[in-house]
């Protein structure tokens, strides 16, 4: 499988086979994001939550299934769980809701937090279960901060930890923290000069890894 980071929270996974699974679409310019465009086809969209920066489905070319809601869902041949939780530490007052989503890609478990905006509790980590490759948001400000991702990452144990949601040079302006604050409290980590990785179930590493993406867009 291979994953590209497009910006944002927006992930392209594209299996072995070519089925292509886009996260949370943004829409350029909302809350300041400077990504360009999506315009990229895709044969499922998931979306953890209805805001622009995360549900953009006008962007994704092709005729797409989208998944965006908890529970079990057979899509393409693809198991989604989706998982309830909430976009801050208060239960959804401030932000409202957020869904959790895991799946799997050529045996490879993946799990996208969305907007993740608290500590997962015990019962979230066993609805979860084993993961493989984590994307998890690591900005703070809108979602949780880079110590909480930190222990989020310790919490769930994947073996690849694929951090989002942070300022770079494609959003400069965008009002959260840089990956620096996240990364300086992991271990393992990989700083890649693309946007793109490619996975399998036996080239994992045996110890937990923080690769660190360029956006594409």
């Amino acid at each position: 499988m291979k994953i590209k980071w497009l910006g944002h929270a927006s992930m392209l996974i594209t299996s072995s086979e070519g089925l292509k699974i886009i996260t949370d679409p943004y829409t350029p310019a909302a809350f300041g994001l400077k990504y360009a465009p999506i315009n990229t086809e895709a044969d499922i969209v998931t979306v953890s939550h209805d805001h622009a920066d995360h549900n953009n489905l006008s962007s994704v070319k092709g005729s797409p299934e989208i998944v965006d809601r908890s529970g079990a869902h057979n899509i393409k041949g693809v198991e989604f769980r989706g998982i309830d939780c909430y976009h801050d530490e208060s239960k959804g007052s401030q932000r409202g809701s957020n869904i959790i989503f895991c799946f799997t890609v050529d045996h490879v478990r993946v799990c996208h937090l969305g907007d993740l905006g608290h500590t997962l509790k015990p019962e979230d980590l066993v609805e979860i279960g084993n993961v493989d490759v984590l994307m998890i948001p690591v900005g703070g400000n809108f979602t949780i901060d880079a110590k909480t991702a930190a222990d989020v990452c310790r919490s769930i144990a994947p073996r690849v930890v694929i951090p989002m949601h942070f300022r770079n040079d494609r959003c400069p302006d965008f009002p959260v923290a840089g990956v620096e604050d996240f990364i300086s409290v992991m271990e393992n980590v990989k700083r890649e000069s693309t946007s793109e990785v490619e996975l399998s179930k036996d080239s994992l590493p045996s110890e937990m890894e923080v690769v660190v993406l360029k956006p594409a867009l």
